[in-house]
Protein backbone atom coordinates (compact mmCIF):
# COMPACT_ATOMS: atom_id res chain seq x y z
CA UNK A 1 0.00 0.00 0.00
CA UNK A 2 1.51 3.53 -1.32
CA UNK A 3 -0.28 6.12 -1.68
CA UNK A 4 -3.27 5.83 0.68
CA UNK A 5 -6.31 6.33 -2.58
CA UNK A 6 -7.68 3.08 -3.25
CA UNK A 7 -7.46 -0.72 -2.53
CA UNK A 8 -7.84 -3.76 -4.46
CA UNK A 9 -11.88 -3.35 -3.95
CA UNK A 10 -12.00 -0.04 -5.32
CA UNK A 11 -12.55 1.69 -1.43
CA UNK A 12 -10.34 4.25 -0.21
CA UNK A 13 -7.80 3.29 2.23
CA UNK A 14 -6.50 6.18 4.54
CA UNK A 15 -2.91 5.93 5.77
CA UNK A 16 -0.89 8.28 8.19
CA UNK A 17 2.65 8.93 8.57
CA UNK A 18 3.96 10.74 11.63
CA UNK A 19 6.95 12.75 11.46
CA UNK A 20 8.99 14.32 14.86
CA UNK A 21 10.86 17.61 13.87
CA UNK A 22 13.17 19.60 16.65
CA UNK A 23 13.07 22.82 18.09
CA UNK A 24 16.38 25.46 18.12
CA UNK A 25 18.65 27.11 20.46
CA UNK A 26 20.27 30.43 18.73
CA UNK A 27 23.78 29.31 19.96
CA UNK A 28 24.94 32.74 18.06
CA UNK A 29 22.80 35.03 16.59
CA UNK A 30 25.08 38.31 14.84
CA UNK A 31 22.03 40.47 13.29
CA UNK A 32 22.84 43.18 10.37
CA UNK A 33 21.36 46.46 9.84
CA UNK A 34 17.57 46.84 8.38
CA UNK A 35 17.84 46.15 4.06
CA UNK A 36 15.64 47.78 1.99
CA UNK A 37 14.22 44.60 1.56
CA UNK A 38 12.59 44.59 4.92
CA UNK A 39 15.05 41.99 6.02
CA UNK A 40 18.08 41.96 8.56
CA UNK A 41 21.18 39.30 7.49
CA UNK A 42 22.31 37.24 10.31
CA UNK A 43 25.23 34.91 11.12
CA UNK A 44 24.14 32.40 13.22
CA UNK A 45 24.85 29.24 14.64
CA UNK A 46 21.68 26.89 14.95
CA UNK A 47 21.80 23.58 17.33
CA UNK A 48 18.45 21.06 17.45
CA UNK A 49 17.63 20.18 20.77
CA UNK A 50 15.37 17.18 22.24
CA UNK A 51 12.18 19.33 22.32
CA UNK A 52 9.94 17.98 19.47
CA UNK A 53 7.14 18.72 17.80
CA UNK A 54 4.76 16.03 15.77
CA UNK A 55 2.97 16.02 12.70
CA UNK A 56 0.60 13.31 11.85
CA UNK A 57 -0.81 13.17 8.37
CA UNK A 58 -3.38 11.47 7.21
CA UNK A 59 -4.34 10.64 3.50
CA UNK A 60 -8.74 11.91 3.37
CA UNK A 61 -11.00 11.28 0.80
CA UNK A 62 -12.92 14.42 0.53
CA UNK A 63 -9.97 16.45 -0.51
CA UNK A 64 -8.06 19.79 0.73
CA UNK A 65 -6.19 20.35 4.00
CA UNK A 66 -7.40 20.80 7.41
CA UNK A 67 -5.35 21.09 10.77
CA UNK A 68 -6.07 20.29 13.82
CA UNK A 69 -3.70 20.55 17.30
CA UNK A 70 -3.54 17.34 19.67
CA UNK A 71 -4.47 16.50 22.92
CA UNK A 72 -1.63 15.17 23.57
CA UNK A 73 0.11 18.37 22.90
CA UNK A 74 2.45 19.18 26.19
CA UNK A 75 1.72 22.93 26.47
CA UNK A 76 -0.65 24.93 28.03
CA UNK A 77 -2.53 26.68 24.89
CA UNK A 78 -5.60 27.94 26.61
CA UNK A 79 -5.36 31.95 25.37
CA UNK A 80 -2.59 30.76 22.79
CA UNK A 81 -3.99 31.85 19.53
CA UNK A 82 -2.91 28.86 17.14
CA UNK A 83 -4.14 29.51 12.99
CA UNK A 84 -6.04 25.94 11.94
CA UNK A 85 -6.31 27.54 8.20
CA UNK A 86 -4.23 28.88 5.40
CA UNK A 87 -1.89 30.97 8.35
CA UNK A 88 -0.61 27.86 9.92
CA UNK A 89 2.99 26.98 8.46
CA UNK A 90 2.08 23.53 8.80
CA UNK A 91 -0.73 24.43 6.44
CA UNK A 92 1.26 26.09 3.97
CA UNK A 93 3.80 23.46 3.49
CA UNK A 94 0.76 20.58 2.77
CA UNK A 95 -0.29 22.82 0.09
CA UNK A 96 3.03 23.19 -1.17
CA UNK A 97 3.47 19.84 -1.79
CA UNK A 98 0.01 19.35 -3.34
CA UNK A 99 1.24 21.34 -5.83
CA UNK A 100 4.24 19.48 -6.37
CA UNK A 101 3.50 15.52 -6.03
CA UNK A 102 1.64 13.64 -8.74
CA UNK A 103 -0.42 11.75 -6.19
CA UNK A 104 -1.82 14.26 -3.47
CA UNK A 105 -4.99 13.22 -1.71
CA UNK A 106 -6.44 15.41 0.80
CA UNK A 107 -4.79 15.45 3.92
CA UNK A 108 -5.39 16.74 7.52
CA UNK A 109 -2.75 17.32 9.99
CA UNK A 110 -2.82 16.66 13.49
CA UNK A 111 0.22 18.90 15.49
CA UNK A 112 1.07 17.98 18.93
CA UNK A 113 2.87 20.81 20.17
CA UNK A 114 5.70 20.77 22.76
CA UNK A 115 7.92 23.66 21.38
CA UNK A 116 6.40 26.74 22.89
CA UNK A 117 4.73 29.21 20.83
CA UNK A 118 6.19 32.11 19.76
CA UNK A 119 9.17 31.20 22.20
CA UNK A 120 12.25 31.58 19.87
CA UNK A 121 12.42 28.06 19.55
CA UNK A 122 11.23 27.76 15.58
CA UNK A 123 8.57 25.34 16.65
CA UNK A 124 6.17 26.28 13.51
CA UNK A 125 8.96 25.91 11.78
CA UNK A 126 9.28 22.34 12.77
CA UNK A 127 5.68 21.82 12.15
CA UNK A 128 6.70 23.14 8.82
CA UNK A 129 9.43 20.47 8.53
CA UNK A 130 7.69 17.69 9.89
CA UNK A 131 5.01 18.94 7.19
CA UNK A 132 6.86 18.57 3.82
CA UNK A 133 8.35 15.13 4.61
CA UNK A 134 5.16 13.48 6.23
CA UNK A 135 3.67 14.68 3.08
CA UNK A 136 6.04 13.26 0.89
CA UNK A 137 5.81 9.69 2.18
CA UNK A 138 2.10 9.81 2.08
CA UNK A 139 1.84 10.72 -1.63
CA UNK A 140 5.22 9.10 -2.76
CA UNK A 141 6.73 12.71 -4.20
CA UNK A 142 10.17 10.89 -4.11
CA UNK A 143 11.65 14.20 -3.76
CA UNK A 144 15.49 14.49 -2.16
CA UNK A 145 16.40 16.21 1.18
CA UNK A 146 17.75 18.90 -1.21
CA UNK A 147 14.20 19.72 -3.06
CA UNK A 148 12.26 19.95 0.53
CA UNK A 149 14.78 21.82 2.00
CA UNK A 150 14.63 24.18 -1.30
CA UNK A 151 10.31 24.07 -0.71
CA UNK A 152 10.88 24.85 3.11
CA UNK A 153 12.85 27.86 2.31
CA UNK A 154 9.89 29.59 1.25
CA UNK A 155 8.48 29.07 4.53
CA UNK A 156 10.98 30.83 6.15
CA UNK A 157 14.44 30.91 7.36
CA UNK A 158 14.07 28.65 10.07
CA UNK A 159 12.43 25.56 8.36
CA UNK A 160 15.08 24.39 6.34
CA UNK A 161 17.20 23.80 9.28
CA UNK A 162 14.52 21.73 10.97
CA UNK A 163 15.04 19.48 7.94
CA UNK A 164 18.30 19.30 8.59
CA UNK A 165 18.76 19.04 12.22
CA UNK A 166 21.82 18.70 14.16
CA UNK A 167 24.19 21.67 14.40
CA UNK A 168 24.67 24.39 11.13
CA UNK A 169 25.99 28.14 10.41
CA UNK A 170 22.86 29.92 8.97
CA UNK A 171 23.77 33.04 6.69
CA UNK A 172 21.65 35.53 4.74
CA UNK A 173 18.40 35.65 6.52
CA UNK A 174 19.28 32.17 7.93
CA UNK A 175 18.73 30.17 5.20
CA UNK A 176 22.07 29.86 3.56
CA UNK A 177 22.88 26.63 5.82
CA UNK A 178 26.27 25.05 6.18
CA UNK A 179 26.45 21.64 8.32
CA UNK A 180 28.90 21.95 11.44
CA UNK A 181 31.11 19.13 12.89
CA UNK A 182 29.85 19.71 16.10
CA UNK A 183 28.18 16.49 17.17
CA UNK A 184 29.41 16.36 21.45
CA UNK A 185 26.63 16.76 23.49
CA UNK A 186 25.91 19.85 24.94
CA UNK A 187 22.92 20.37 27.98
CA UNK A 188 20.91 23.32 28.36
CA UNK A 189 17.84 23.85 30.88
CA UNK A 190 14.98 25.72 28.89
CA UNK A 191 12.68 28.24 30.91
CA UNK A 192 9.46 28.92 29.10
CA UNK A 193 7.37 32.17 29.42
CA UNK A 194 3.60 32.01 29.37
CA UNK A 195 3.23 34.72 26.50
CA UNK A 196 5.38 35.36 23.45
CA UNK A 197 7.45 37.57 21.43
CA UNK A 198 6.27 38.64 18.19
CA UNK A 199 9.63 37.96 16.01
CA UNK A 200 8.86 41.14 13.67
CA UNK A 201 8.42 42.82 16.58
CA UNK A 202 11.82 42.19 18.26
CA UNK A 203 13.19 42.74 15.36
CA UNK A 204 11.60 46.64 15.61
CA UNK A 205 12.87 47.26 18.53
CA UNK A 206 16.36 46.29 17.83
CA UNK A 207 16.22 48.51 15.03
CA UNK A 208 14.60 51.29 17.15
CA UNK A 209 17.64 51.11 20.04
CA UNK A 210 20.12 51.60 17.63
CA UNK A 211 18.58 54.27 15.79
CA UNK A 212 18.46 55.77 19.42
CA UNK A 213 22.12 55.04 19.98
CA UNK A 214 23.55 56.44 16.25
CA UNK A 215 24.70 52.86 16.32
CA UNK A 216 25.92 51.25 12.58
CA UNK A 217 26.38 47.92 12.60
CA UNK A 218 28.26 45.83 9.99
CA UNK A 219 26.55 43.23 7.47
CA UNK A 220 27.42 39.72 9.40
CA UNK A 221 29.53 38.06 6.80
CA UNK A 222 30.63 34.86 9.39
CA UNK A 223 30.17 33.45 12.87
CA UNK A 224 32.50 33.52 15.53
CA UNK A 225 35.07 30.64 15.34
CA UNK A 226 35.56 29.94 18.89
CA UNK A 227 31.67 28.79 19.02
CA UNK A 228 31.95 26.28 16.58
CA UNK A 229 35.13 25.39 17.99
CA UNK A 230 33.74 24.92 21.53
CA UNK A 231 30.87 23.16 20.06
CA UNK A 232 33.39 20.61 18.15
CA UNK A 233 35.37 20.13 21.20
CA UNK A 234 32.10 19.36 23.95
CA UNK A 235 33.72 22.03 26.14
CA UNK A 236 30.76 23.69 27.85
CA UNK A 237 32.97 26.14 29.82
CA UNK A 238 34.51 27.86 26.57
CA UNK A 239 31.13 28.03 25.10
CA UNK A 240 29.71 29.54 28.03
CA UNK A 241 32.14 32.58 27.37
CA UNK A 242 31.02 33.33 23.97
CA UNK A 243 27.25 33.09 23.74
CA UNK A 244 26.19 36.05 22.07
CA UNK A 245 22.58 37.03 20.67
CA UNK A 246 22.14 40.55 19.40
CA UNK A 247 17.91 40.30 19.70
CA UNK A 248 18.47 40.15 23.27
CA UNK A 249 18.54 43.63 24.17
CA UNK A 250 15.47 43.85 22.50
CA UNK A 251 13.57 40.92 23.71
CA UNK A 252 14.30 42.48 27.61
CA UNK A 253 13.12 46.06 26.26
CA UNK A 254 9.90 44.39 25.69
CA UNK A 255 10.34 41.95 28.78
CA UNK A 256 12.20 43.10 31.46
CA UNK A 257 11.80 40.04 33.22
CA UNK A 258 13.92 38.27 31.14
CA UNK A 259 17.24 39.66 32.45
CA UNK A 260 15.86 38.51 36.15
CA UNK A 261 15.21 34.91 34.63
CA UNK A 262 18.96 34.58 33.35
CA UNK A 263 20.31 35.45 36.57
CA UNK A 264 18.32 33.65 38.54
CA UNK A 265 19.38 30.18 36.57
CA UNK A 266 23.03 31.63 36.77
CA UNK A 267 22.93 32.09 40.48
CA UNK A 268 21.57 28.51 41.05
CA UNK A 269 24.16 26.76 38.34
CA UNK A 270 23.78 27.64 34.90
CA UNK A 271 27.37 28.48 32.93
CA UNK A 272 25.49 31.05 30.94
CA UNK A 273 21.98 32.34 30.09
CA UNK A 274 20.94 33.27 26.71
CA UNK A 275 17.01 34.45 25.21
CA UNK A 276 16.95 31.79 22.58
CA UNK A 277 16.18 33.48 19.07
CA UNK A 278 13.55 36.37 19.63
CA UNK A 279 12.78 35.00 22.35
CA UNK A 280 10.68 34.72 25.02
CA UNK A 281 12.35 31.54 25.78
CA UNK A 282 15.64 31.52 27.87
CA UNK A 283 18.28 28.78 26.99
CA UNK A 284 20.53 28.13 29.90
CA UNK A 285 23.47 26.09 29.49
CA UNK A 286 24.54 23.51 31.66
CA UNK A 287 27.43 21.20 32.47
CA UNK A 288 26.45 17.72 32.63
CA UNK A 289 23.22 16.61 31.87
CA UNK A 290 22.95 15.98 35.38
CA UNK A 291 23.23 19.34 36.52
CA UNK A 292 20.68 20.24 33.64
CA UNK A 293 18.34 17.81 35.58
CA UNK A 294 19.26 19.54 38.97
CA UNK A 295 19.06 23.13 37.55
CA UNK A 296 15.83 22.40 35.70
CA UNK A 297 14.48 20.55 39.02
CA UNK A 298 15.23 23.80 41.05
CA UNK A 299 13.65 26.20 38.64
CA UNK A 300 10.72 24.39 38.85
CA UNK A 301 10.41 24.41 42.75
CA UNK A 302 11.01 28.32 42.18
CA UNK A 303 7.75 28.16 39.84
CA UNK A 304 9.53 28.07 36.42
CA UNK A 305 8.28 26.31 33.35
CA UNK A 306 11.83 24.35 33.31
CA UNK A 307 12.93 21.34 31.15
CA UNK A 308 16.49 19.35 30.71
CA UNK A 309 16.86 18.97 26.99
CA UNK A 310 20.07 18.48 25.01
CA UNK A 311 22.08 19.09 21.34
CA UNK A 312 22.62 18.29 18.60
CA UNK A 313 19.89 15.70 17.97
CA UNK A 314 18.88 15.08 13.79
CA UNK A 315 16.38 16.71 11.83
CA UNK A 316 13.01 16.07 10.57
CA UNK A 317 12.67 12.01 10.73
CA UNK A 318 9.88 9.60 9.99
CA UNK A 319 8.79 7.97 13.37
CA UNK A 320 5.68 5.75 12.10
CA UNK A 321 3.58 5.01 8.81
CA UNK A 322 0.48 3.10 9.27
CA UNK A 323 -2.19 1.76 6.49
CA UNK A 324 -5.49 2.62 8.39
Amino acid sequence: MNLGTTNARGRFSARTVRVKAPGKVNVSLNVGPLRPDGYHSVASVYLAVSLYEEVAATSTETGGITVSISPNSTLDLDGVDIPLDERNLAYKAAAIMADVSEHATGVHLEITKRVPVAGGMGGGSADAAATLLACDALWNSGLSREELAHLAAELGADVPFSLLGGTAVGLGVGDELSPALAKAQMDWVLVCADYGLSTPEVFRTLDRLRDAEGLEVPEPVEVDPKILQALRSGDPDALSRVLINDLQRASIDLAPQLRDTIGLGESNGALAGIVSGSGPTIALLAHSAGSAESLAEELRHLGHDALAVHGPVPGARIISDTVL
